[in-house]
Order: structure tokens, then sequence, then C-alpha cells
């Protein structure tokens, strides 16, 4: 377990430097606006990964709030617990988790009504036949036909908000005193710190396919910038509160030297 020891610390150290957490948000920003040009310039040859079929698409971003909830639940266990064992402490710090369930479904469930409420349905793909009789897109779809309407990005939305959800609840790591634990609390901690750490390079990669490959201009910015403002307005404004979940705890660097 030396080696993955190695890349927590490095890890941890990479996640310390400012530049990269206090401009981790823009990051998307770029990579949709550069991708979008890169697209509708047709600059980027097809590969696997412009067909929506590719493995990670399929069995990861489909599915990317639950790998997110799945790897992210029991490291706030594991590492708040480090701090208090307090059952209403531990209660608050999951409260999080339930708060970024409810953006994540507020928003992808608006994404498919604008959908559905902008939308017609086509019977064939060069959009010149109508199907009145369909009036959303799931009955369309079923009836082999297409759907067209405003297509925001939920892939955008849920990609770079799960980045960012990420890079926030596992910040504690850099406060905690990882050689003090026991071997197996240790073991399992680093294993799913490292294990998040890797989703959310899964997360930017699909990211920058999605830019590249799908979507127009508009969709990708709007669900990039939905993403972007549900990590906004909890982490750095309501999250501020008291009357809140709170920002997961970190030690001032006093704190850490007395903790040490």
């Amino acid at each position: 377990m030396a080696a993955v020891d190695v890349i927590v610390v490095n890890l941890v150290n990479l996640w310390k430097i400012p530049a990269v957490r206090h401009n981790f948000h823009w990051i998307f920003l770029l990579i949709s606006l550069v991708g979008s040009v890169l697209k509708e310039l047709e600059f980027v040859p097809q590969t696997y990964f412009s067909s929506s079929r590719n493995a990670l698409n399929v069995y990861f971003v489909k599915v990317s709030w639950g790998w997110t909830l799945l790897l992210l639940t029991p490291f706030v266990l594991l590492s708040n617990s480090a701090f208090s064992r307090s059952v209403s402490f531990l209660g608050q710090r999951l409260l999080s988790l339930a708060v970024a369930t409810v953006v994540w479904y507020v928003c992808t469930e608006t994404f498919f009504y604008i959908e559905d409420a902008t939308g017609s349905c086509f019977e064939t793909n060069t959009m010149e036949v109508i199907n009145k009789e369909f009036t959303s897109k799931a009955s369309c779809r079923r009836a082999g036909f297409h759907w067209h309407g405003y297509d925001i990005s939920g892939h955008s939305f849920i990609l770079a908000y799960s980045a960012l959800f990420i890079m926030e609840e596992t910040a504690p790591m850099a406060s905690l005193k990882i050689n003090s634990l026991s071997a197996l609390p240790r073991m399992v901690l680093n294993l799913l710190y490292v294990a998040l750490n890797l989703i959310v390079f899964i997360w930017v990669w699909m990211f920058a396919c999605t830019s590249l490959y799908f979507h127009d201009l508009s969709h990708k910015l709007l669900g990039t910038i939905c993403g972007l403002s549900g990590w906004y307005l909890t982490y750095r404004v309501w999250y501020l509160n008291p009357w809140s979940p709170g920002l997961p705890p970190q030690l001032h660097p006093k704190e850490q030297k007395q903790h040490a």
C-alpha cells in the first residue's frame, strides 16, 4: 500500500495549490468554449469517444451521479469522523450530499421539461415531416421517430457539477493526519480518495469529449453554467452561513501544527 500512500500525498499536494482549487471551475467554461468552436470548425476527427456508445459514457457518465454518491458517501463519513464522531455533525455533513442530490434532480428534470416544451416530433432525421400525434420526447422516441427541442446539455451540467462537488467534499484530506489512523480505515480512506480523483479525471475528460463532439454551443454553455451555479450558490454562498450544512471541516495552519 506504500504506492497508494505516495499517490495520495501527491494528489493532496496538487489540490493544495491555490491556483488549482481557485481556478478549477474556469476550466469547464474554457473547455466548453474551445471544444464547441473546434466542433463547429470541424477540426477534430472522429474517434472512439465521438460515439455515445463508448464504454466511459455508457458505464460511467450515464450513471455519473450514482458513481459520485457511491464513492463520496463512505469517504465523507470516514474523513469527517476524524474531526468529530458526533451523530449530529456527521448527519450535517451527509446533508450536503442530500442538497447536492436535490440540485442534480431539479436541474435534470428542468432540462427534460424544457426539451419537451420546446420540441416537436419528426418522422425523419431531416426534420421535414412533423408528427403532431406525439407531444413528448418519450412517446415520440417509443414510436421510432425523432424529437427535436432545446436540449440543454445534461452531460455538461452533471460532469462539471460532480467534479466541483467532489473537489469540495474531499478537501478535508489535506487536514487529516493519515498516519495516525489504524491500518484498515487508512487503507479504505486512501483508496476512496484515489478513486474519487480518478473519477474527477474521467468527468473532466468526458466533459471535453461532450464539448468536442455533441450538442450546440448554447446547449453546452447553459448546461455548464447551471453546473457552476449549483456549486457556487451552495459552497460559495449558502454554506458560509450558520443555517446550512456548512463547509467540509478543515484545520487552519496553526491548528494543523497543534493537531500534528
